[in-house]
């Protein structure tokens, strides 16, 4: 690894989970089982709602921009990751660091920012039905995605440009399967009071913020299904809330838990082996709990294999 004044390196070593090689194959098979699941999964939401029309409401054009971006989220780290697995090597060069850190943070705040403007549709639908197709009409909920990946993009881009101004010295392993913006804040040798101020300001504004709108979404959403007369409007109404409500708990736990194990136990192993349940295990997921737990997803699926059956 060439440095130039022990402040510009060219590249990282990316440690992963481990080292012993009998374990290798059984990592490579059982990510890119994952890896592939979470794709075809996401790819068959997305297929499915564009291609029936009954699904063309702002709750399933929110859907399929989640599995967009999921697919796009996990696209970021696992290819690099299986490549690097199956050619024997940890090196991620100098820009390709950089690179993962921009699209990492872009996708997991994208997604962070709509699982909060689904819960919004949910409380409008539920809370306002009889103006809901007023209020969420086309304009608006695209403004809304729109507003999203405009925030994400300046988020990040704030972030990857405050790395540049890093310096790095002779530490450079990662003892991750990615560049996690965290761990190379630590590597620096330079000084990175600001970008940890930044970095907390934002996990807060931006993780904090979200879960505070989606929490405030789901009081009133709760406060409108009580005053629901029969037992047969109020579970239809929970219904429809059931599926966005795991996938918030299981994004927002299981990042929950990558800090709390981190904080708890200092290792970075720990931190790794979780950051998989946030990075990989929640974007595979998502497909089996929109589609299990949704009629008209089934519906529209059995449609598209039929219609892919026919056309091969």
């Amino acid at each position: 690894m060439e440095t130039d004044n022990a402040t510009r390196i060219s590249e990282f070593l990316l440690l992963g989970f481990s080292e012993e090689p009998a374990l290798q194959p059984l990592i490579l098979g059982l990510f890119l089982s994952m890896y592939l699941i979470t794709v075809f999964g996401n790819l068959l939401i997305i297929l499915a709602i564009t291609s029936n029309f009954h699904l063309h409401t702002p709750m399933y054009f929110f859907l399929s921009n989640l599995s967009f971006i999921d697919i796009c989220f996990t696209s970021t780290t696992i290819p690099k990751m299986l490549w690097n697995i199956q050619t024997q090597s940890k090196v991620i060069t100098y820009e390709g660091c950089i690179t993962q850190i921009y699209f990492l943070i872009l996708f997991a705040v994208l997604d962070i920012f709509l699982l909060t403007v689904m819960a919004y549709d949910r409380f409008v639908a539920i809370c306002h039905p009889l103006h809901y197709m007023v209020i969420m009409n086309p304009w608006f909920y695209r403004l809304l995605v729109l507003m999203s990946w405009i925030l994400s993009v300046l988020n990040s881009s704030l972030h990857s440009l405050m790395m540049l101004r890093l310096s790095f010295c002779t530490n450079l392993e990662i003892p991750h399967f990615f560049c996690e913006l965290n761990q190379m804040i630590q590597l620096a040798c330079s000084d990175t009071f600001l970008n940890n101020m930044v970095m907390y300001f934002a996990a807060v504004l931006l993780a904090g913020g979200p879960f505070a709108g989606i929490m405030y979404s789901y009081s009133k959403i709760v406060s409108c299904i009580r005053r629901i007369s029969s037992a047969q409007g109020k579970y239809k109404a929970f219904y429809t809330c059931a599926s966005h409500l795991s996938i918030v708990s299981l994004f927002y736990c299981t990042m929950l838990g990558v800090y709390l194990s981190s904080a708890a136990t200092h290792s970075a192993h720990s931190s790794a082996t979780a950051s998989v349940m946030y990075s990989l295990v929640t974007p595979m997921l998502n497909p089996f709990i929109y589609s299990l737990r949704n009629k008209d997803m089934k519906r529209a699926l059995k449609a598209l294999m039929t219609s892919l059956a026919t056309f091969i």
